[in-house]
């Protein structure tokens, strides 16, 4: 049997919560260690797979990765002598693409993999291989893997991105930081976690402007050098935190946190007749007893985020009457209903919109995490549900979220992680 967590709902949820470091900001600080010889040292570093992952393959390449601690890394990728990436697991998560433009930026040529990740729609890379190409380099795929090589180095230049993509806006940057002359990206996209490995490069030397708007503009560099920066916090595991307060019409403070980053979250959450009160470093959110219904669209930053959908939808299960939610980010997010139907969710999908008519209660059921996001969201579920809930294909769930049960037990949830049958009937036993 594989790990699972199994919970008994029916506890609003109190106390304090401390958030880690952002997840996706630090996939892409770890790749862009690559582009200098020099030890670069990372605070804040979230102790959750796709980190780790990410560092094993580093270590495989050649650089001296050292922590100090649970969420502190020294990087220096002096010993790289590999190029090519062939490691199994780098398949199962997105990030892997990072490499590329890293690898590119640094040795002007990389193998990588193609990359995995979560099952929630389509999530081609071609705007990030118009931006290499455009910088001068060949492509071509390969045995599943890309095959990138500039054998006249790489040149500044403009490009401009068809759609707004994440994962090419930060991997485009990191190939241009060291090339030849001025690069210009336009359309781009703003999430704070591009901001910050724009900002983690500019302390290394590199020039880049505009990040956080729509046009980033990077001069070329010879050369990056050392630094110490730590990685701004996880805007989606703090509103997760968020949502699972709303939803078990709890009170809990959120601290490490940057309120500006979750002012959407804030918003809808306000919107449903729950008290959101912002800090300088923290939120608190109370969650009110009766819960209005709201309409969510998913839209790039600073709109609500794609990957919030699913907790927000859980929430929105609770309200007095029907909510509507569009995702416009991923065509195949909302696989995670069939689950939660399960648990007694009455929502209707077509096509990108889901249809919820809020609930009483959930009950409680055994269902699967099919993703990330969507896996968090049935933990929640389940700790507002009447009953036993088990969620099974965790591993999901571990890829972005450090010690999430632990931080729910602080919170008073009844919440466990078991690794076999017998621990699960121990538990079912101890709470009746």
């Amino acid at each position: 049997m594989e790990q699972q967590f199994i919970m008994r709902g029916g506890h609003p949820l109190r106390g304090e919560v401390v958030i880690g470091g952002a997840k996706n900001a630090a996939l892409g600080l770890i790749a862009a260690a690559i582009l200098t010889d020099d030890t670069v040292v990372i605070e804040n570093l979230p102790d959750v797979r796709d980190v780790n992952v990410m560092l094993d393959v580093l270590r495989e390449l050649g650089a001296a990765v050292e922590r100090t601690g649970s969420h502190t890394v020294s990087i220096c990728a002096a010993g790289i002598r590999e190029l090519s990436i062939n490691d199994e697991f780098i398949r199962r998560i997105r990030a892997s693409y990072y490499f590329i433009g890293a690898l590119l930026g640094k040795y002007h040529s990389a193998v990588v993999p193609l990359p995995g990740g979560c099952a929630i729609g389509s999530r081609p890379i071609d705007q990030h291989l118009k931006g290499f190409r455009a910088l001068g380099t060949d492509i071509r795929i390969q045995n599943g893997c890309v095959v990138a090589e500039a054998k006249d180095g790489l040149k500044g230049t403009h490009i401009y991105l068809d759609v707004v993509s994440v994962g090419a806006t930060i991997n485009i940057m990191l190939a241009a930081v060291l090339s030849e002359r001025k690069t210009t990206i336009e359309n781009v996209a703003k999430e704070p976690h591009i901001v910050d490995v724009a900002n983690f490069l500019n302390s290394m030397g590199a020039n880049i402007r505009g990040a956080g708007t729509d046009t980033i503009r990077i001069r070329g560099v010879k050369r990056l050098h050392g630094t110490s920066y730590a990685v701004i916090p996880d805007q989606i595991e703090a509103g997760t935190f968020m949502c699972a307060a709303a939803a078990s019409r709890g009170d809990i403070l959120i601290k490490n946190v940057i309120p500006k980053h979750l002012e959407s979250i804030s918003a809808k959450l306000v919107e449903m007749g729950n008290t959101v009160v912002e800090y300088d470093e923290s939120i608190r959110v109370i969650g009110s007893a009766v819960q209005r219904p709201t309409d969510v669209k998913t839209l790039p930053y600073p709109g609500f985020p794609t990957d919030m959908q699913p907790q927000i939808s859980v929430t929105l299960g609770l309200a007095r009457g029907i909510s509507v939610v569009t995702e416009s980010i991923f065509e195949s997010r909302f696989k995670y209903v069939d689950e939660l139907a399960r648990m007694g969710g009455a929502i209707k999908v077509e096509g990108n919109v889901s249809i919820i008519d809020g609930i009483r209660s959930y009950t409680g059921a055994s269902v699967n995490a099919l993703d990330l996001r969507a896996g968090a969201a049935l933990v929640i579920a389940g700790l507002c549900a009447e009953g036993i809930t088990t969620v099974r294909e965790i591993g999901y769930i571990q890829r972005g979220y450090e010690h999430f049960e632990r931080k729910l037990q602080a919170l008073g949830a009844e919440i466990q992680l078991v690794e076999d049958e017998r621990e699960a009937q121990k538990f079912r036993m101890r709470v009746g």
